[in-house]
């Protein structure tokens, strides 16, 4: 058997497709992230399962939607303390599969999935934000289970300790998994580094333009307080900065270790975000109707591993969040739980990351303009419901909330909603039963589907399913709290 490969999952929190230098923004600065993206593959459509933290990173880790895994929201309460909660109970997570093969396991930085004081599955090595965000100075973190205020910028602290987890167990006899979760460059867009503040003072910003409010948007705090705010630019941007460089930190700690070429370096964000686009700032939930454009869920995705990995590689195909689980631990000469499948509906890319060919190269639809379901990949957010073709894109809310349909190919930045043109009705239906039939081969209808919920993106208050709805008490806050 080949030696097992270390893996270094990096995953920040609302991060645009657009604002990386390799994505071709030429006025934001990543050099970490652009040396990840020449050593490897980027990925130029990958989907998030839902376009809010919780929910995509629970499906990035359980290769589950939302309604299987139950997570719909923000987590708002259950994080610490006595009312803290275990939102994956029952659940299988990649981290759980590596640990039981001989892994060691680390997570620093942003855990946001419930009990953050209770390390669990698999991870050995649990340093993690209390919460999931808030100011980036003085922040509250979780360490060897205590909760502590730390001293210095949360970026740098994340890591510190993820920098010291590669030298504890890099030379080590077992292969290490390390996941290095940012809060950057989440809201507040104050408190970072100023030189790198004030280094932004003459960017145009052409890469987001501060269009008039979105009619969905308003009575929106952020995107009101936001729009054509130069200083929450400077500082979205220099959060991004900042982090890239310690992504760099850690590009140079493992080439100094000597197990870059045995480290399969993984960079996502868990949703993507506008700062101004379609008039609004914000993600899924930076509008209500909650809603699913190209900046919400699509996320950078760059995988690399020299010497293995295709090098300045840029994949076009359609891949999605639930893909990770079954990929990584094929890279890793693993196999799946014995669960059934979990009714998990990733398909392994592993074949990309090998320089060989892969079943999902061009997203199954390369040559092929019908709409195809394995060429399609879906997200959902509450009544939310999203599925995307290689050209083709289609929202349905259920009958009180209005639908969409965008036709890509022509249409990329989605200006055209033909979802009441009579000329579009056969392609609305067919994207409609392909919607409708993915769902429900993959687990919605349950007690965990998300449009039994009143989902609004202000947070969820507590888990679902299992019977919990006979607990008592809202599950989510409603708008406007």
């Amino acid at each position: 058997m080949t030696e097992r490969p270390n893996i270094l999952f990096i995953l920040t929190d609302d991060q645009g497709p657009w604002a990386m230098g390799c994505a071709g923004n030429d006025e934001i600065r990543t050099p970490g992230l652009d040396r990840i993206a020449a050593t490897g593959v980027r990925f130029e459509h990958f989907l998030c399962a839902s376009p809010v933290c919780s929910p995509s990173r629970a499906s990035f880790l359980t290769g589950r939607m939302p309604s299987q895994h139950g997570v719909h929201d923000w987590i708002r309460n259950g994080n610490v303390g006595d009312d803290a909660a275990l939102y994956l109970e029952g659940e299988t997570a990649y981290t759980d599969v590596l640990a039981a093969h001989g892994y060691k396991v680390g997570l620093s930085g942003k855990w946001h999935l419930g009990h953050s004081q209770l390390v669990q599955h698999g991870f050995s090595h649990w340093y993690v934000h209390q919460r999931g965000g808030g100011d980036y100075n003085r922040p509250p973190m979780i360490r060897d289970g205590q909760l502590v205020t730390e001293d210095g910028y949360v970026t740098n602290l994340i890591t510190d300790d993820a920098l010291n987890f590669l030298d504890a167990h890099a030379g080590g006899d077992a292969p290490f998994y390390l996941g290095v979760h940012y809060t950057a460059p989440h809201s507040p867009w104050t408190g970072h580094p100023r030189e790198i503040v004030d280094s932004y003072d003459d960017c145009p910003f052409d890469s987001s333009p501060q269009e008039p409010i979105h009619d969905w948007a308003r009575g929106h705090n952020l995107s009101e307080s936001c729009l054509g705010n130069r200083e929450m630019l400077k500082g979205y941007f220099a959060a991004v900065t900042a982090l890239d460089a310690d992504v760099g930190r850690l590009l140079d700690r493992l080439e100094h270790l000597g197990v870059r070429e045995r480290t399969l370096v993984v960079f996502a964000s868990d949703n993507g975000f506008s700062c101004g686009h379609h008039g609004f700032w914000g993600k899924g939930n930076g509008t209500f109707p909650l809603n699913m454009y190209e900046n919400s869920v699509t996320v950078p995705f760059l995988v690399s591993q020299p010497g293995r990995v295709p090098q300045g590689a840029v994949e076009p195909g359609l891949f999605s969040a639930c893909d990770l689980f079954p990929t990584l631990l094929e890279h890793a000469g693993l196999p799946e739980p014995d669960d059934g499948g979990g009714g998990r509906s990733g398909r392994s890319f592993a074949g990309l990351l090998g320089g060989g060919a892969d079943a999902n190269a061009g997203g199954g639809t390369e040559g092929r303009e019908a709409v195809v379901v394995d060429g399609s990949r879906c997200a959902e957010y509450g009544a939310s419901r999203m599925v995307r073709t290689r050209d083709w894109k289609y929202v349905d809310r259920g009958e009180e909330l209005p639908a969409e349909l965008y036709h890509l190919k022509e249409d990329p930045d989605e200006r055209a909603n033909l979802v009441d043109d009579a000329g579009y009705a056969v392609r609305r239906r067919e994207l409609e039963v392909l919607l409708e039939d993915w769902f429900r081969r993959h687990g919605a209808g349950g007690e965990r589907d998300g449009r039994r919920w009143e989902v609004t993106g202000a947070g969820q208050l507590r888990p679902v399913g299992g019977g919990r709805e006979e607990e008592g008490g809202a599950a989510f806050a409603g708008r406007g709290q």
